[in-house]
């Protein structure tokens, strides 16, 4: 795989989750235009850097040792990132302070950079939190490839931030470069809140959550048909989300145990409000991970799944397979799977590939829900 060449480092970068022989690289012609913007300014060594988003760590870690870097962003999978290419980079594994997206950062920083989300909703949550954090003159510069850098991006540097300007395209990226100014303090829109009335749930939704207006259709097929009469199963929701599959579960099943886990730490900042709020102090176990890796074997009985499709703007159902997988691992001899899907993703064959039996709980025009026992 190439390296990660700057004016500062040349790094050894892999992606998360690591897959043989994926193609994928773990860094962009953004984050080269981010670095090469960089060396361009006088910082001074050691002045404070943020770095927002950085996809598995090649920002941060191509300048921590000049300047004093903190990373931030709302994947485990890249927060694993950076701690698995920092050692990979003879640097130590803990070399780079990170702070989850659903934590505040503290400043006051000198330079932020900014990997563009694919939820615009994040980047201004984000925007909106360094309000009070940015040193006078500070500068707010945001990258990303052309294809996935919406007009909106640069609205909301000017609105939260300053006067904004936009680079040239350099290798299909582009950059753009906000100056601070002080501005009447912003009122941040989120989270939402969205009313179910089967059950009756008000939910939370904090700024990178999945559908944060309201239910998605998929879950909305789903939670008729969630298993019932599990005595004291042990359940987990993977890839929870707001934690609405789980709750609607807990909710008829008052005996059974329960884990909630997502890769995003706004997803499990939601889920943990709404457990609570539906819930009270009912017993459960809510934690951003890459899936159920790290589960003991045989430790579920059953495992409620709405997977993903995509990885920031890489679509496509390899987050999924791997759920899959995961789920197998830790369910028990006769435990099952239950997913909800699109029709035409194919999960019925999928599944079969992994589990002794799979049928279909019930469908919809657009969606199967299945469930796979092991």
């Amino acid at each position: 795989m190439p390296l990660l060449t700057s004016p500062f480092a040349h790094l050894d970068l892999i992606r998360q989750p690591d897959y043989a022989n994926d193609p994928l690289q773990a860094f962009d012609a953004a984050d080269e235009y981010l670095l090469e913007h960089v060396a361009e300014q006088d910082l001074p060594g050691g002045a404070r850097v943020l770095v927002l988003n950085d996809s598995f760590g090649g920002l941060a870690i191509s300048l921590r040792e000049r300047f004093a870097v903190t990373s931030s962003g709302d994947s485990f999978l890249a927060r694993l990132g950076l701690e698995k290419n920092l050692p990979r980079n003879d640097q130590p594994w803990d070399g780079v302070p990170f702070v989850p997206a659903s934590a505040p950062c503290q400043g006051p920083f000198d330079y932020v950079l900014v990997r563009v989300p694919k939820t615009l909703a994040l980047l201004e949550e984000q925007l909106i939190r360094l309000q009070g954090q940015l040193a006078p003159g500070a500068r707010v510069v945001a990258g990303a490839m052309i294809k996935h850098l919406p007009r909106a991006a640069g609205d909301l540097l000017e609105q939260y931030i300053g006067p904004m300007q936009a680079s040239l395209a350099q290798k299909k990226a582009r950059l753009l470069v906000a100056t601070f100014e002080t501005k009447a303090p912003a009122q941040s829109p989120y989270p939402t809140r969205y009313r179910l009335d089967k059950p009756v749930l008000e939910l939370v939704n904090h700024a990178n959550v999945f559908c944060r207006e309201g239910l998605d259709i998929g879950t909305r097929a789903f939670l008729p048909h969630l298993p019932r009469n599990l005595g004291n199963a042990r359940v987990a929701d993977l890839g929870c989300g707001n934690g609405v599959l789980a709750i609607a579960s807990a909710l008829d099943n008052p005996q059974a145990h329960y884990t909630l886990v997502d890769e995003s730490y706004m997803a499990v900042q939601s889920a943990a409000e709404n457990w609570r709020a539906a819930l009270g102090e009912r017993e459960v176990e809510i934690r951003a991970a890459d899936g159920l890796d790290g589960q003991v074997a045989n430790s579920l009985d059953v495992v409620l799944c709405n997977p993903p499709f995509h990885q920031q703007q890489v679509v496509g159902d390899f987050l999924a397979w791997r759920m899959f997988q995961q789920a197998r691992e830790a369910l028990v001899v006769g435990g099952a799977l239950y997913v909800v899907g699109n029709r035409h993703l194919g999960y019925h064959t999928k599944l079969a590939r992994l589990f002794r039996g799979v049928e279909q709980v019930a469908a919809t025009p657009k969606f199967v829900i299945l469930k796979a026992r092991k």
